[in-house]
């Protein structure tokens, strides 16, 4: 028999903003634990110095967090010119130091090439695996490993305010992205040097900046209940964004009771040649989220991963 989870089968993703020192894996235990949720998991890790959106995924929600990793993701970065530092933040130790004397124009200049799809080589103080293992293990043993640049997208990397050695930058960019890299890399193209010295997630895909909570008005909202001897999430859970909504992008192909039936079997159901084709999101006609699948050139259907009932975890 299997063993059963504890805590409760709620579903849905809550948008955190994320306070600086915290590990993204530490700040979702403790929402986790908020909620009392069977499950929880983040849709990638900010740096321990940034701040901002970090979008964290319970029960079910969890299955479609993927969807988010893959987004595009927005930032406001604050750069100090002249230092230059192990891990291109203001967490690493000074590399180098250089006299800054950098216009505006100079770089704006610099930041053209940086826009568009360009290659990157990720820093050694990053979550990449090699031989299994994260590149800072190696990095903070002072091992040196080969990384090969990967393609990258920045939709748009524009001057906010230079004030003598502090650069402050918005970044529109895609998934696998390391701002930190584009900061030490635009820091050597300015001949002076740069290191990232405050980094705050504004925008992952969709989601709306003002639906962000911290961690201290959601622990006062669990307070609140456990002070009237009231469920977990009784104030809690109406903050939850629906578990479909790392999806909501993808198109949608409803399906009658009986097709409904045969996609939770995990069985394929014809849709029809006018359905979109390729990955959808599947909906019952009364609006349930059943999941994701794919649809094929001939209009077949088959699920890919799909929403257990709160019925069958509570079993």
């Amino acid at each position: 028999m299997a063993k059963r989870r504890k805590g409760r089968p709620v579903d849905g993703v809550i948008l955190v903003d994320k306070p600086t020192g915290m590990s993204s894996n530490g700040v979702m235990i403790k929402v986790r634990g908020m909620f009392a949720a069977q499950k929880a998991g983040h849709t990638g890790a900010l740096d321990p110095l940034a701040t901002g959106m970090l979008p964290i995924c319970l029960g079910e929600a969890t299955k479609f967090s993927q969807f988010l990793l893959d987004a595009d993701k927005k930032y406001r970065v604050v750069a100090r010119l002249g230092q230059r530092t192990t891990t291109s933040d203001a967490d690493g130790d000074l590399v180098s130091e250089k006299p800054v004397a950098v216009t505006e124009a100079q770089v704006e200049q610099a930041l053209v090439q940086f826009r568009g799809d360009i290659q990157q080589v990720p820093t050694m103080f990053s979550a990449l695996k090699h031989e299994g293992k994260p590149l800072y293990h190696y990095a903070r043993q002072g091992i040196h490993i080969d990384r090969p640049a990967r393609p990258i997208h920045v939709f748009s990397f524009e001057i906010v305010a230079l004030d003598d050695v502090w650069l402050t930058m918005d970044v529109h960019c895609s998934k696998g992205t390391y701002v930190r890299t584009l900061v030490d890399d635009l820091g050597e193209v300015l001949g002076c040097g740069a290191h990232v010295a405050e980094l705050r997630r504004t925008h992952v895909a969709h989601y709306p900046t003002e639906q962000m909570m911290t961690l201290e008005q959601l622990q006062a909202l669990r307070d609140k209940a456990d002070s009237a001897e009231l469920p977990a999430g009784e104030f809690l859970d109406q903050h939850l964004l629906p578990m479909d909504s790392p999806v909501v992008a993808l198109p949608e192909v409803e399906l009658d009771h009986q097709s409904c039936d045969f996609v939770r079997q995990g069985r394929t159901v014809q849709v029809g040649f006018g359905a979109p084709q390729g990955q959808v999101r599947i909906k019952s006609e009364c609006g349930e989220f059943l999941g994701v699948g794919d649809v094929s050139d001939e209009g077949q259907l088959a699920p890919k991963r799909l929403v257990v009932p709160v019925s069958a975890r509570q079993q």
